[in-house]
């Protein structure tokens, strides 16, 4: 899927910063307005046994100029959260057709083969991955060995290529010393299409799931 952007146009030919930007001024200056001509009228029908003092008249100033700054900044703010999101879109597209590793434990079988990978927390003296199918049962046991503290990558083929699901599932028991490491487990699938949800971008996978972006722990 490709993704492609397209340009805004006015009927004045203005790109769309300056007429946002024309717009944001115009709200700027009517706040202003609308507050002068109140501190005008305030002052001209003060009492003038009791007038307001410069803290006061300073004070109210600086109340506008505050929430003049604060529409400012978040219309700043929310330009460039869409400008980011915009460059997150455009760098995803590259991952379109990319193998990637996000949390789960499945294997998309493809002639009787798939691929998994997993994190181990610590070195472990014995790491064993068990393949099973959809009800459970486990199709296959491979042992691994001993492994280091880290990624790892492991390809499981099955013995009976025409009777092996689609989809298998697999979990991994590593222990050192007798005592259990704590694994985390990946799948491994390929990026179908890349799509801006909101401020969030998303990934479609060849397996039928969505994911966010920051679920993305590699690209294979």
């Amino acid at each position: 899927m490709s993704v492609t952007g397209t340009a805004s146009t006015t009927t004045s030919g203005l790109g769309p910063e300056y007429t946002g930007g024309t717009a944001a001024a115009k709200t700027d200056e009517s706040a202003q307005d609308r507050f002068l001509k109140m501190l005008v009228a305030q002052m001209q029908n003060q009492d003038p046994l009791n007038p307001m003092d410069n803290a006061e008249v300073t004070s109210q100033m600086a109340q506008i100029n505050t929430v003049t700054g604060i529409e400012k900044l978040n219309a700043g703010i929310s330009t460039m959260i869409t400008q980011l999101l915009q460059a997150q879109t455009m760098q995803g597209a590259a991952l379109v057709g990319r193998d990637v590793l996000v949390p789960g434990n499945s294997i998309y079988m493809i002639e009787g083969r798939g691929n998994g990978a997993f994190e181990l927390s610590g070195k472990a003296d014995k790491v064993t991955v068990e393949v099973l199918d959809a009800s459970g049962k486990v199709l296959d046991t491979v042992e691994l060995g001993a492994l280091e503290g880290g990624r790892h990558h492991f390809q499981w083929q099955a013995e009976d290529v025409d009777q092996v699901p689609a989809v298998v599932s697999y979990r991994i028991t590593a222990t050192s010393g007798g005592n259990g490491v704590p694994v985390s487990t990946y799948t491994r699938d390929t990026v179908g299409a890349v799509s801006a949800n909101g401020s969030k971008l998303e990934l479609d996978l060849y397996g039928g799931s969505t994911v966010s972006y920051d679920q993305v722990k590699a690209v294979v």
